[in-house]
């Protein structure tokens, strides 16, 4: 008997039962083992092992999705999962970059990505050809060998490839189902991408790996998605802040009558959660007031899976992401690397089997990103009553104005708060007086305008005058990746 990998052993104690729910229909772990064995083997073509090959692959989410991501695994490749979003240029760099030697692709796909494949003179499989009717003896696949690469947002520079084992994502997800209490009858419903880890491990693997059911949804869509919210079978619920935004705007629009439904719907949940961006206080407190849950906030990188979480049932605290995860060591240091006492800001630093193996094919950046064998996040925090707060990531949301260092995040927070405005994004502009200038790039309540000077008469009430933003500049809507972060590099740009 060949040696499984965990998540294969642990699917095959739930056969009969079902894991993966879309519109196309209902499919068992069953099936998810024997349609994954068949792209194993349709894979391999006759060699024993894909040996860590890089196969690329773009699918809507679905069933298809996860049982190629499986095949990969179960072929020995490794998956390089590509973003639905992205245009050719960006799929040509992850490919290249990756060097993926296979493409598996969704016929929508078929015409942009065949092309690359030509090019580049790679095997190219569709998910509509037929799958072989036996299956190959597959590949023992240690824990060790290495398993996914993510790319990041690339926001400092071109994106780099995350890479994680096995054995990376086993603790990552392990330490998620310790601390957030999954079990075998949650059920979620699934709205993220699958390009990035939020999508692929908190919810996907995490659901896969407890034998729970998840219910896939091709694409984000408010009043879908609360249609499913409002049936009331769902205990889990995980989004990015510009997802509740959402989700608040069609509940206020909604009739008095199916408002009563969704909120119904939510408080049958036993958890929702928020990350991958900073979740504004009133945001929160809106969607408390609608669905009765305070959501729990939790930090984490491609890099490190979560490493900091809210609690599941003690206290919460807004503004706050909680204390470390199962598994997780991290630390605050300063400049020079030397700890720092609670209450002073450090960067944050990680370690533990949940931080990925390297950034692919780049030693250089790899060896940079570690000191001692901590991780450095690049993200500035602070801990207070045993809590950790995000100050912001180092090089755009910590501004060096004066000669005082201010939080971008902490001023967007109170520029919330401004009866007129709707979102923001402060950044720093390079500035040959101040070093760098605060900027405010304001997205207006509807009918809304608002001066510079009475923008600041009020600022002054709120901020300290270093703080207060000296350009303001209105916009339709902020620049924001495919995981609906703010882009501040291009929030820059429009001050330049």
């Amino acid at each position: 008997m060949p040696v499984n990998l965990p998540l294969i052993t642990l699917a095959q104690e739930h056969n009969e039962k079902i894991a993966i729910a879309t519109n196309e229909g209902a499919f068992t772990y069953r099936d998810l083992l024997h349609t994954s064995s068949q792209i194993a083997t349709h894979l391999l073509k006759n060699t024993a092992d894909l040996q860590e090959q890089r196969v690329a692959f773009l699918i809507p989410p679905g069933f298809e999705y996860v049982a190629t991501q499986w095949g990969i695994w179960r072929a020995g490749g490794i998956a390089v999962p590509l973003c639905i979003s992205h245009p050719k240029p960006e799929l040509d760099y992850v490919i290249t970059n990756s060097g993926a030697s296979i493409i598996v692709a969704h016929p929508n796909y078929e015409q942009i990505l065949r092309a690359i494949a030509t090019e580049k003179n790679l095997r190219f499989i569709l998910t509509s050809d037929t799958l072989p009717n036996s299956v190959n003896p597959l590949p023992d696949v240690d824990i060790t060998r290495r398993a996914l690469i993510l790319y990041t947002s690339g926001t400092t520079g071109k994106p780099k490839g995350v890479v994680t084992t096995h054995q990376n994502i086993q603790a990552q997800v392990t330490s998620l189902i310790a601390a957030w209490e999954w079990t075998a009858s949650d059920r979620i419903l699934h709205i993220l991408p699958l390009h990035h880890i939020h999508g692929i491990i908190n919810v996907l693997t995490c659901a896969l790996w407890a034998g729970a059911e998840c219910h896939m949804l091709s694409k984000f869509d408010a009043e879908v998605v609360w249609n499913r919210i409002s049936q009331g079978d769902f205990t889990l619920f995980m989004a990015v802040p510009t997802i509740y935004v959402k989700l608040i705007a069609a509940w206020e629009n909604a009739t008095k009558e199916r408002q009563k439904s969704m909120t119904a719907g939510c408080e049958k949940m036993r958890l929702m959660v928020s990350g991958s961006a900073a979740l504004p206080v009133q945001v929160l407190e809106k969607w408390r007031s609608i669905s009765s849950h305070f959501l729990l906030e939790r930090y984490g990188m491609t890099e490190i899976g979560m490493a900091l979480s809210n609690s599941l049932h003690a206290q919460r605290y807004s503004g706050y992401v909680g204390q470390p995860l199962p598994q997780v060591e991290v630390r605050l240091v300063d400049e020079s690397g030397e700890l720092v006492p609670p209450g002073t800001p450090g960067e944050i630093q990680v370690k533990g089997p949940t931080v990925f193996l390297e950034y692919w094919q780049n030693p250089q950046a790899t060896a940079k990103a570690f000191q001692n064998g901590w991780f450095c996040t690049g993200d500035l925090a602070v801990v207070e009553n045993g809590n950790y707060r995000i100050l912001g990531r180092i090089s755009v949301d910590i501004i060096k104005t004066g000669g005082y260092k201010v939080s971008a995040l902490e001023i967007e927070e109170v520029l919330r708060t401004h009866p007129d405005i709707q979102e923001c994004a402060v950044v720093g502009v390079t500035d040959p007086e101040w070093g760098e200038r605060v900027c405010a790039a304001l997205v207006l309540q509807p009918q809304r305008q608002l001066t510079l000077e009475s923008f600041r008469i009020w600022a002054k009430e709120q901020l300290a005058v270093y703080k207060i933003p000296t350009r303001i500049l209105t916009v339709a809507e902020l620049p924001r990746n495919a995981m609906g972060k703010v882009t501040k590099p291009s929030v820059i740009e429009l001050f330049r």
